[in-house]
Order: C-alpha cells, then sequence, then structure tokens
C-alpha cells in the first residue's frame, strides 16, 4: 500500500462507513454484472467453436475445461496480488487477462490453431476468477451479521449476465462474419471488449480499496505483514476447522453441480430431448444457481452458516435424487436441475460466509484464493470424470456418485457442529 492509498484508507471514519459499504457493493454488482456478461457469452459457443477448429467433436469438452483449470491456475496468484496490493490490482488483472484470452481465442479460430485456443480459453478463465473473487471483496467491509448476504448479493448479479450472454451469442457471431472471423468466435471478440470495461470500472470506482480499507480498520494485533503471505493463509484454513469446512462445502457443491450440470444436455438428448427444451432445462438450473443467492445469504445470517450448509445438503441429496431418477421424465429432470442449482446457492454462500468468518482478516484473501482454487481444480476433474462414468454406467449413477460426495461432508459438518467452540462468530 503506498503513503496516498494508506493516508485516504485510514482517513475513512466510522460514520461513513454504512455510504462506503453500499457503494462499494453497488460497484461490485455493476462489474459482476459486466463480467458474467462476458464469461456467458463467450463460454455459450466454446465447445462448438472447438469442434470447428479442431476438427473433430471428441476434443469440443477441451476447451471449457481448459477455462475451468485456467480459473483455478489463476486463482493462488490473484489472491497473492490481492493480499499484497489489494482487491483492486487483483481484480483489474484478472480481467485484463480474461480480455487477453478472449483475444488470443479470436486470433486462434482465425488462424485454425487447437493449441493456442486452449491457452487463450485458459486465460480467459481469468475472468471467471475475477467473479469469484468479487464476492469475497463484498465481505470485506460488511458487518459480521449481515456477511453472507453481503456475498449474496454479488452472486445474485450474476443472474442477469448469465441470462443475457446466450442470448447475445448469436448477434455477436454475426457481427464478425465480414471481419473474416469465424461467426462462433464474435463471443470473445464481444467479451474481450466487455472485459476491459469491466476493468476500467474497477479501476477508477473502486475506491478506497475495499481489503485495505478492512486491514485499516482491524485490531493492531492484525497487522503484520507476516500474516498476509500466502503461507498464513494456508496455515489459517489447516489450524480451523470452521474454515476447513467452508473449502469442502464449496469444493464438494461446485463438484457435484458441475458433473451433474455436464451431462444432463447429453442425458435429455439421449431421452428425445430438443435443443430448446435443453436450454430451458438449463436456464432453470441457473436461476436456481443465481437468482435466490440473496434468499440464502439471508438464511445463512439468521440461521447460521452450518445451518446454510445443512440446508445445502439436503438440497443437493434432493437433487441428485430427482435427477437420477427422472429416466425419460424431462420434467423431472428439470426440477432436478432447478433444485441442484439451489443447493449450489446455499452452499456458495454460506461456505464463503464461514471461511470469512473463520480466519484471521490479514490471512483472508490468500484463504479464499486457496478455496476458489480447490474448487475450480475439483470441479474440473469431476467434470472430466463425469464424461467417464455416464459412458460406462449411465447418468443415474452419476449422480448416485455425487451423491455419495455428501456423505462425507455431512459427517464432517456435524462433526464441526459438535465440536465447535462457546465463542461462536455472528449467525452461529
Amino acid at each position: 500500500m503506498t503513503a496516498v492509498e494508506r493516508q485516504a484508507v485510514v482517513a475513512v471514519p466510522p460514520d461513513r462507513l454504512p455510504a462506503l459499504r453500499r457503494r462499494i457493493s453497488a460497484v461490485l454488482i455493476t462489474t459482476q454484472i459486466l463480467g458474467g456478461l462476458g464469461v456467458a457469452t463467450g463460454i455459450a459457443l466454446a465447445a462448438v467453436l472447438a469442434k470447428e477448429v479442431s476438427g473433430t467433436e471428441s476434443l469440443s469438452g477441451l476447451a471449457p475445461t481448459a477455462t475451468v483449470a485456467g480459473t483455478a491456475v489463476l486463482s493462488m496468484p490473484l489472491a497473492a496480488l490481492m493480499t499484497a496490493r489489494g482487491r483492486r490490482p487483483g481484480l483489474v488483472l484478472a480481467y485484463l487477462i480474461g480480455a487477453v484470452g478472449a483475444g488470443v481465442t479470436v486470433i486462434a479460430a482465425s488462424v485454425g490453431s487447437f493449441p493456442l485456443l486452449l491457452c487463450g480459453m485458459a486465460a480467459f478463465g481469468a475472468a471467471s476468477a475475477a467473479n469469484l473473487q468479487a464476492r469475497f471483496a463484498a465481505a470485506d467491509l460488511a458487518e459480521p451479521e449481515r456477511r453472507a448476504r453481503a456475498i449474496s448479493l454479488v452472486v445474485w448479479a450474476t443472474t442477469i449476465g448469465a441470462v443475457i450472454g446466450p442470448n447475445i451469442a448469436a448477434p455477436a457471431g454475426r457481427s464478425v462474419t465480414g471481419l473474416g472471423i469465424p461467426a462462433a468466435a464474435g463471443p470473445f471478440l464481444w467479451a474481450a471488449g466487455i472485459f476491459l470495461i469491466s476493468a476500467v470500472v474497477v479501476a477508477v470506482l473502486l475506491r478506497p480499496d475495499p481489503l485495505l480499507t478492512a486491514r485499516a480498520l482491524a485490531p493492531a494485533e492484525e497487522q503484520s505483514p507476516a500474516a498476509r503471505s500466502l503461507r498464513a493463509g494456508v496455515a489459517a484454513v489447516a489450524a480451523s476447522p470452521r474454515a476447513r469446512l467452508a473449502v469442502v462445502t464449496v469444493a464438494v457443491a461446485h463438484t457435484a453441480m458441475v458433473s451433474v450440470m455436464s451431462m444432463t444436455p447429453v442425458d435429455l438428448a439421449h431421452h428425445g430431448a430438443g435443443i430448446d427444451l435443453i436450454g430451458l432445462v438449463i436456464s432453470g438450473h441457473i436461476a436456481g444457481m443465481y437468482a435466490f443467492a440473496p434468499l440464502m445469504g439471508r438464511l445463512s445470517d439468521r440461521l447460521g452458516r452450518l445451518s446454510g450448509i445443512g440446508l445445502a445438503v439436503g438440497l443437493l441429496a434432493c437433487a441428485v435424487f430427482v435427477a437420477g431418477t427422472a429416466g425419460a421424465s424431462h420434467g423431472q429432470t428439470a426440477v432436478g436441475l432447478f433444485i441442484l442449482g439451489l443447493g449450489w446457492s446455499a452452499a456458495l454462500v454460506s461456505g464463503s460466509a464461514l471461511l470469512t468468518d473463520s480466519v484471521p482478516q490479514p490471512a483472508r484473501a490468500a484463504a479464499q484464493g486457496l478455496s476458489d482454487l480447490v474448487m475450480n481444480a475439483s470441479a474440473g476433474v469431476g467434470g472430466a470424470v463425469a464424461g467417464l462414468v455416464v459412458a460406462q454406467a449411465s447418468y443415474a449413477w452419476l449422480n448416485f456418485t455425487a451423491a455419495c460426495l455428501l456423505v462425507p461432508l455431512a459427517g464432517l459438518a456435524l462433526c464441526t457442529r459438535r465440536g465447535r467452540a462457546k465463542s461462536l462468530p455472528a449467525g452461529d
């Protein structure tokens, strides 16, 4: 932190904190809408573009997989930057990398290079990393008893971009046909511009930096620079049963969601569903993921983080049962996917709030980066394994496998509740 930044941060009086919280939340919601729009616009045709460039359908799944891998790999470096310099530099850099990745993807499509395409898609994943980290930025200055709601509002904002993005993919594709660029690469050109706008919004408006402000307001014993390292963040998670539960919760929920969701279109098509119906089912799933996040945040703040995690486990278990036993019933599959989205939302909001509650303020950015790394790495493996399970067994067995992941999570949550200390963070 520079001397000018430190002076500006320390100068924030307590009576201005409510207004500052609202302004930072508004900025983060704006960038989340933009970032979600850019990611959804590009991802909508990622597999199609990969098929066109590679010339084979068998490699089409590598494009979204590269994006997930990029998000995971970049999570810790971005967390290290935020730990040292604050949220603003990390978010700006992430959106810029995402914009470069989108541009590289367009170039790869134009020259027909599949390896270059995968590199571009991996860098494109930095924008997803920024969107994920934005939820933690919303929690930096939030009161402990309202922390889950602050996180949930930023998660909710993703709904707008996630819904609009796929619908503008076709116009984006048509807009580049006269430029010699494949239509399937058009959404990535638009995404590059959207990410650049997001970077500018963060750089200009996210002031003062919420993480640096929170540090300046923290007790003197939490001001040690040594407590802000990545090693300190990992150690803080390892030392706290509640923090470990938070990381496991988000990772398991995300893995189960990605695994089942990614193979649902295949199962629906196998049972005669058309593209329109598949799109409707996935849209309902996305609505479950994001649209009800504020409700999940309110429940987590009122009932407690562990209760929110218990709700998430229950919803996810119900979802995989409903979807796994649907067979040829498209309506039952749709209901299962909607509930799956609700369970993911409850887990992400409650798990993220619990992690923030459970580690010291200086180590939070590093611990949050670790959580996103584990979450995306686990989901990447789960997505890859999901195809093998469906190919070798069935969609029903995939849902059963996802249910098996929930058993140790439920056990860990129960053990954590029984062994918790007498002094609990707000909400529990």
